[in-house]
Formats: C-alpha cells, sequence, structure tokens
C-alpha cells in the first residue's frame, strides 16, 4: 500500500482493521501515516502477527500522496493546459472530445475554477461541466485587478454556481486554474501559493496560432493518452 493503513472511524471502519480480518500474512507499506488521528495501522497489524515492511519506494509513494497530503491541509490546486502539437494554447477548441470531456469531469469534482480576466474578455467561455451527464458546475473565481466584466458572457449566467472577482486569491478545497501564459508565468515566480502540479492536455493537430513561450522547468510524473491526444501530469520545479 502507498500509505500506512489507517487506524480511524470516521465514514468508513479503519482499514488497518479490515486488513486484519483478512488475515495477510505481510503488509508492505510505503509512507508513514504522519496524522495523528488516523496512524497507528501499522503497529495494529503487527500485534496482530502480520509482518509489516515500512519504507519500500518512499520518495515515490511520498510524491504520489503530495496532492491528497495538501488537500488535508487546506487546499489542493493545479494548472491546467491545452495545447496543439506545435504548442499554441489560444484560438478556440484545440483538443478532441475524449480530452475535453476529461475537463469536464475535472470540473465536475473540484470546488472552485479559476481564469484570469484577460481570458474572460477575450474566450467569453461558459466553463461549464456539459459533457458529463448530472455533472456539478464549479464556482468561478476571475482573477483579475478590475472588476467590469461584460455579464452576457456566459459563465455568469450557468445555474447555481458562484462567480467572485477576486484580485487578491484566496482558495480552499480543490481548485483548478485554467489558462496558459498568465498563470503559468504567475506559477513559475512562485505567486501563485502552493500550485506546484501541470496537467498538460495535448493534440496530435498543428493549429495556426502564437506558441506558448515560457521558460519552466518541469519534472514528469505521469501520462496517458485520450485517443490521438496525450495528457501528463508535471511537477512545476523551482
Amino acid at each position: 500500500v502507498t500509505l500506512e493503513p489507517c487506524l480511524h472511524h470516521g465514514k468508513t471502519p479503519p482499514c488497518a482493521n479490515l486488513l486484519k480480518e483478512l488475515g495477510f500474512r505481510e503488509v508492505i507499506i510505503g509512507s508513514h501515516d504522519k496524522n495523528k488521528i488516523a496512524s497507528g495501522g501499522g503497529n495494529l497489524l503487527k500485534s496482530a502477527g502480520i509482518k509489516v515492511k515500512f519504507g519500500v519506494l518512499k520518495e515515490s509513494c511520498d510524491k504520489l500522496l503530495e496532492p491528497f497530503l495538501a488537500y488535508q491541509n487546506g487546499g489542493f490546486s493545479f494548472l491546467k493546459i491545452a495545447l496543439s502539437k506545435n504548442g499554441v494554447a489560444s484560438g478556440g477548441i484545440i483538443t478532441n472530445e475524449l480530452s475535453r470531456t476529461h475537463v469536464h469531469k475535472l470540473r465536475s469534482v473540484i470546488d472552485t475554477l479559476v481564469i484570469g480576466g484577460n481570458t474572460v474578455r477575450v474566450d467569453r467561455p461558459k466553463l461549464d461541466s456539459r459533457l458529463v451527464s448530472g455533472g456539478k458546475n464549479p464556482d468561478v473565481i476571475i482573477y483579475s485587478r478590475s472588476d467590469k466584466f461584460d455579464k452576457t458572457i456566459p459563465l455568469f449566467s450557468v445555474p447555481g454556481r458562484k462567480v467572485s472577482i477576486q484580485k487578491e486569491l484566496s482558495l480552499k478545497g480543490l481548485s483548478m486554474f485554467e489558462g496558459a501564459g498568465e498563470f503559468l508565468k504567475l506559477a513559475k515566480d512562485g505567486k501563485l501559493a502552493n500550485v506546484k502540479w501541470l496537467l498538460i492536455y495535448q493534440s496530435s493537430n498543428f493549429k495556426d496560432g502564437k506558441n506558448l513561450s515560457l521558460d519552466l522547468n518541469l519534472k514528469q510524473l505521469f501520462s496517458g493518452n485520450f485517443g490521438n491526444d496525450s495528457y501528463t501530469w508535471y511537477e512545476i520545479l523551482d
């Protein structure tokens, strides 16, 4: 297991108790659970005569757990960008429907979607979850120095959502930043607090437009495909 089995009674019983009842002979654990409420599962397993081994692939497990731990400690935020094969990030639809559906699934589970003011004015987006059946539409924060917007822009008329305009971001829960150059530059300069993960969807098609150009040091974490599109999670390094 990636994280030490919990010893916490919450909405569900403790994981460690279940492993004990199932009678495993050995449990191999990557990372210790440092949460005082949930920790102690390893000791319970040992007391039941189960062999317990800690620290296997610990560095990889710690990295995998970072978003979960960030969320536990108040919030997890990440950047999402769509790029053409030749690096264009603007000018309408870029990726295929499978990629866009996945984005809408993410929107349906996050608490807040953050978008730049200039992007709102130029693209006039809706930013809903219409490609997901029964999907929840996230609240929207527009990050802008000016609070003057055309209220006929579709994002303002989505039912059941709150739209706020902030000059200084205050985020809690699970937040996704949608945008390109403006947010990437802020993240690189350390001006987006705790935003250190980047999700890039890349089309297999070329697109006419200006290439996204920015020096950024990234570490690839995971990659997959949606049809001919690819998607990759990165860590933004200092």
